[in-house]
């Protein structure tokens, strides 16, 4: 990274910053998974206050929020451009370094969260990646809605209600963490 810092964010854990380093990262592809893992940081906090009787695992999420475009290292023109082939590259490239399936898939499913075994964790690390950049898709957030109704036993329009009031809230932020991205170089 180019010495840029915003306090705003929270760094990424350190064994990501680590394997950022060993793959030679681009610094704007490390900027932008820092991004995310601070969005996805506030929306587990939130589910945690607001729902607790949501069961998901917390962990998991900030993991594929921090690495869920790993596979970018691989294929760097997608960091500028269009292109799903990070998505597999990424995993594989998880597992090659020890990481278990279960938190490597997310590198995998952050796009497609339509996919029947998609989990309530793989929602929030899409929701992440799209509300970071004030993204809103409303098939992904009906998704949620529809979990979050679930756990909770309130009606889809309270939590749909809860949702957008933080998802609001987090896409204001958008222009730094923007800003922040393109900050960095897309090339090493």
């Amino acid at each position: 990274m180019n010495g840029t810092v915003s306090p705003r964010l929270l760094p990424l854990p350190d064994r990501i910053a680590e394997l950022l380093l060993e793959l030679g990262s681009p610094p704007r592809l490390a900027a932008h998974l820092r991004a995310v893992h601070d969005v996805a940081h506030q929306l587990v906090g939130w589910v945690e206050q607001r729902r607790p009787a949501v069961d998901f695992d917390r962990e998991a999420v900030l993991f594929g929020a921090a690495t869920h475009d790993v596979g970018k290292t691989v294929h760097p023109a997608e960091l500028s451009g269009p292109g799903s082939a990070h998505e597999e590259a990424g995993r594989t490239l998880l597992l090659d370094r020890g990481f278990s399936l279960q938190l490597a898939r997310f590198a995998a499913t952050h796009a497609s969260w339509t996919e029947p075994h998609i989990g309530f964790e793989d929602l929030m690390v899409s929701l992440a990646d799209k509300i970071w950049k004030n993204k809103r898709v409303t098939d992904l957030e009906d998704l949620v809605v529809a979990r979050l109704a679930e756990a909770s036993g309130r009606a889809a329009w309270e939590e749909f209600s809860a949702l957008d009031e933080v998802l609001a809230r987090i896409g204001d932020g958008a222009d730094q963490r923007l800003a922040f991205q393109a900050s960095f170089p897309v090339h090493r």
